[in-house]
């Protein structure tokens, strides 16, 4: 909070007048605006909080940092701030979004709940974007969002390895201890991300076009699809596939800043395609010789695809068995409040209702520690370890265990774009 400091004058004439005046700047903003609603004066305004935390120490000796965007929409802010503590870690970066469905009053309380937790204002590694804009997950507008939410993680950042994204239906199936070890050793410029041409092509087709009105709405509206269509590009080949994956910084860093004019190209040749995050980044990676060597084919969740509605099946506790067996990192989608999550929270994150993850950073952490069960303002970790460290469980070695073979057994290989 600024404040205003006002050097020693020799006139109380003056004072007089300054007093007043900010006494009527003060009655005229209570009138016209709450306290809220400050916190959404630009659309790139972000909500930061200090960092009295140590920094944190980088290179392949230590764990990486991940960029997380979880982006939700109205009455999603508390399904938000749950994943947010599922998967909370000092080392990581966290920009939250609520689209322009939710009001703004919503927008403010998510920013108040992160700024009233101390953990989150000791380590400043929490931020929450102010005024939001339309989404629609099947236009080029969740396109255009998750570009910009890159955008500002790296004006946040540069110091992030990996961008993965993540919405309210979504859960951790491992602790952040687990999953930065098992990504510690790896090169940090592996791009995950599941392709499956066959899939993509029974979905849509490229040369249908579409139009996002979203893109120009103040609230999300249906794709209106158009009578014509246009013939298959010749400049470059349409790959598809899953749209979550866990990319690498350095390609966030090309599609975002368009040094090559290929990012650019696509970005504008997709803006008329349904789905485009189904075959953006797949795209990219594949027509890009920098990067078309550096896709993992897996995006590391856990979904069953049902092919009578075109959408993820929702997941519940008979579920869970095969999720965990799977070795993915995360799994969707799940319902509000399922107990599926409470489950994975008790048998897996050794997460209490409203507390975060237990690590080699916040050893003290209670199993059942929640702030339904403890002293009003009580901090979720009193104190702290060493950041720098991790320590895995049986879940974070089987996980790299995985990765090892996803590379060694040719998953990760030269040719993969062209054998998709």
């Amino acid at each position: 909070m600024r404040k205003l400091h006002i050097c020693s004058l020799t006139s109380g004439y003056f004072l007089w007048i300054l007093a007043l005046l900010a006494l009527s700047l003060v009655l005229f903003g209570a009138l016209s605006r709450s306290s809220l609603n400050r916190f959404s004066d630009k659309v790139d305004k972000i909500h930061r909080v200090p960092i009295k935390a140590p920094s944190k120490e980088k290179g392949y000796a230590y764990p990486p940092i991940l960029a997380y965007w979880i982006y939700g929409t109205n009455g999603e802010s508390q399904r938000i701030l749950r994943l947010l503590k599922a998967i909370y870690h000092p080392r990581n970066q966290y920009l939250l979004q609520l689209d322009a469905a939710s009001s703004e009053y919503e927008r403010g309380e998510l920013a108040l709940s992160v700024r009233s937790e101390g953990v989150f204002r000791s380590f400043g590694n929490v931020d929450v974007v102010g005024k939001s804009y339309a989404l629609n997950e099947m236009g080029s507008s969740v396109l255009a969002a998750t570009l910009h939410a890159a955008a500002l993680l790296l004006k946040i950042s540069a110091d992030w390895d990996w961008f993965i994204t993540l919405t309210p239906s979504d859960y951790p199936l491992l602790t952040q201890d687990d999953l930065l070890h098992a990504f510690t050793f790896l090169p940090r410029n592996l791009n995950f991300i599941h392709y499956n041409r066959t899939r993509w092509e029974e979905r849509q087709t490229a040369n249908r076009i579409v139009v996002d009105p979203s893109l120009y709405h103040q609230k999300s509206a249906p794709i209106m699809y158009a009578v014509e269509t246009r013939e298959n590009p010749e400049a470059f080949d349409i790959f598809g596939g899953s749209p979550w994956g866990i990319l690498a910084r350095d390609f966030m860093e090309f599609c975002v800043r368009g040094w090559d004019n290929l990012p650019r190209k696509l970005l504008m040749y997709l803006s008329n395609v349904a789905y485009p995050l189904e075959s953006y980044f797949h795209t990219v990676l594949c027509n890009s010789p920098e990067f078309e060597n550096t896709t993992v084919n897996d995006d590391l969740r856990y979904m069953i695809w049902d092919s009578t509605i075109e959408e993820p099946q929702l997941l519940t506790v008979s579920h869970l068995d095969k999720m965990l067996a799977s070795g993915a990192a995360f799994a969707r989608p799940f319902r509000l409040n399922d107990p599926a999550l409470a489950t994975i929270d008790e048998r897996v994150l050794s997460r209490g209702p409203n507390g975060l993850v237990p690590g080699e950073w916040c050893p003290i952490q209670a199993k059942n520690k929640s702030l339904e069960n403890s002293e009003p303002n009580e901090p979720l970790c009193p104190s702290w370890g060493n950041i720098d460290s991790v320590k895995a469980g049986p879940r974070g070695i089987d996980l790299k265990m995985l990765l090892t073979k996803l590379v060694v057994k040719g998953r990760f290989r030269p040719c993969h774009c062209s054998e998709t």
